[in-house]
């Protein structure tokens, strides 16, 4: 079964408990802006997220409530901004890391467009085409 994907107005905590999370951040895991900062006080576990040491253009990922939450490495400092290039190779390795932990429900903001200012129409694209072939659900929550 191909890729679900869909838009929806909503607060993205709200997702049912069986739906894993994602969105971007630094390398250095200060997650300390944005919905980043909901992230960290929610789900905790930065020396774990810290300790997978991952690479920009990497994923890390923690298991809490039940659902694995992703964490998309697309930059090297809070205050850099990603390219398409960083998501992409991110995208990718949260993929394989969903087929991995059998994830078929991902939820997430609109990644890369709020404060590290991506364009969403060409995001929007590229999860599509990340994810076209594969049996997940994706839906993108904005406020």
């Amino acid at each position: 079964m191909p890729l679900n994907f869909r838009e929806i107005h909503g607060d993205l905590f709200s997702a049912s408990s069986n739906t894993s999370l994602a969105h971007c951040v630094s390398r250095d895991m200060s997650m300390g802006k944005g919905i980043a900062t909901l992230f960290r006080d929610k789900f905790g576990q930065i020396d774990e997220l810290k300790s997978q040491n991952v690479p920009i253009g990497g994923c890390a990922y923690i298991t809490a409530d039940d659902r694995c939450v992703f964490y998309l490495v697309t930059k090297e400092r809070y205050f850099h901004k990603p390219t398409m290039t960083t998501l992409e190779s991110s995208l990718r390795v949260m993929r394989d890391l969903c087929m991995k932990n059998n994830v078929h429900h991902l939820a997430m903001p609109r990644i890369g467009c709020g404060l590290d200012k991506l364009n969403w129409n060409q995001v929007s694209k590229l999860i599509q085409h990340v994810f076209a072939e594969d049996d997940i659900e994706i839906t993108i929550y904005t406020i």
